[in-house]
């Protein structure tokens, strides 16, 4: 499979399951990859035969700076679920969500979630 990577890309959102993270928000940020067979767009040079990966930012802010949930395995989850579902070319996704600011006790430099799914 071929694969574009989308790396970086950072969000304000309020996810969480404290109070006070779903009222301030924090920053996320995601990375994706997105696997599929890019043959057709190797011989058209088109874009109508790839994944349009501008396309594919807009669907994960909608859902990042969107509605809340409690979980950023939820977030992840809803994004994989979102790319399959939109970009039929798309035959597995790769969903890595940080929450740099998470509400913990410590010194750390991430906390980040990875789910890969695939289309059945």
């Amino acid at each position: 499979m071929d694969k574009i990577v989308l790396k970086g890309l950072h969000f304000y959102g309020y996810h969480g399951v404290f109070p006070e993270e779903t009222r301030k928000g924090q920053p996320f940020s995601v990375d994706v990859t997105l696997e599929f067979d890019a043959s057709r767009a190797e011989e058209t040079d088109s874009i109508n035969e790839t994944v349009d990966y501008s396309a594919v930012y807009g669907t994960i802010q909608k859902i990042v700076e969107g509605d809340p949930y409690k979980l950023i395995e939820k977030v992840a989850a809803v994004i994989a679920r979102a790319i399959l579902a939109e970009y039929s070319l798309v035959q597995a996704v790769e969903v890595t969500l940080h929450k740099p600011q998470a509400p913990i006790d410590g010194h750390f430099d991430d906390v980040l979630f990875v789910i890969r799914r695939e289309r059945s």
